[in-house]
């Protein structure tokens, strides 16, 4: 896991995932694509900043759609004093950028494996839920920013099915219906295909933020990046697509 202090973006192993041919999907609207992982700490400082830009997209008659890439699917980075130094800095670092809260009491546990799978999976299962009902894209990142919120700053674990117990009723989802998703060997794929699909669009760290826009893909951000500087880019990317009289 390389997390840059200067860009803030969280750069992706190139060998977790193999990438796959994907195109996105066309619409006749144009629609902002947010990729990221609920475990990437600089995804943790941008939340309020992605929340601004949805809400945006919204009054604006726009798309917002959530990506999981996988930062650290299976984990293994073995939890050492250098692993905890590292992720105290990084933690440190992003507060004092973003003022996003963090605890650091996770840090003091004797073990713990940073796989970012189960947590990704979680979001790609709550997304298909929502999907299948037709509800507002908001809720998916509603759900993705509570599971940031109870792993950095409420200190649980996201591999624990549990753990999303208290999540569910926020986004009006039973925690029964979520639970056999999330445990399926369906879901589990599901979340890998979207991480190949992630890969295939270019992205290799998070956060990253994508207009798609006629059918191609244009890059707004890649790392931590201000909602005013993602919305004047997304206006004047539209502006300059619209023909003139």
């Amino acid at each position: 896991m390389k997390c840059d202090p200067e860009t803030g973006l969280c750069r992706v192993p190139e060998s977790s995932v193999r990438p796959t041919p994907s195109t996105p999907n066309g619409s006749a609207a144009a629609t902002v694509r947010y990729v990221g992982d609920p475990m990437c700490s600089w995804c943790w400082g941008m939340s309020a900043e992605l929340e601004k830009v949805a809400l945006y997209c919204k009054s604006h008659g726009l798309g917002f759609s959530v990506h999981v890439g996988g930062l650290r699917p299976g984990g293994g980075d073995p939890w050492n004093a250098q692993f905890k130094a590292f992720l105290r800095h990084e933690w440190e670092q992003i507060h004092r950028v973003t003022g996003q809260p963090f605890d650091f009491t996770l840090l003091d546990t004797a073990d713990f494996n940073y796989d970012t799978e189960p947590a990704c999976r979680a979001v790609a299962v709550m997304a298909g839920l929502l999907e299948a009902r037709g509800d507002d894209r908001m809720a998916v990142l509603t759900f993705f920013a509570g599971i940031q919120r109870r792993f950095y700053v409420g200190g649980a674990d996201p591999k624990q099915a549990e753990f999303y117990r208290d999540l569910c009723p926020g986004v009006g989802v039973s925690y029964e219906d979520f639970l056999a998703a999330f445990l399926s060997v369906a879901s589990r794929t599901r979340t890998i295909q979207e991480f190949q699909r992630c890969r295939s669009w270019g992205v290799r760290g998070f956060p990253s933020v994508l207009l798609d826009m006629k059918d191609r893909l244009i890059p707004l951000a890649s790392g931590y990046t201000t909602s005013t500087a993602l919305i004047e880019s997304i206006s004047t990317l539209l502006r300059d697509s619209t023909p003139s009289d």
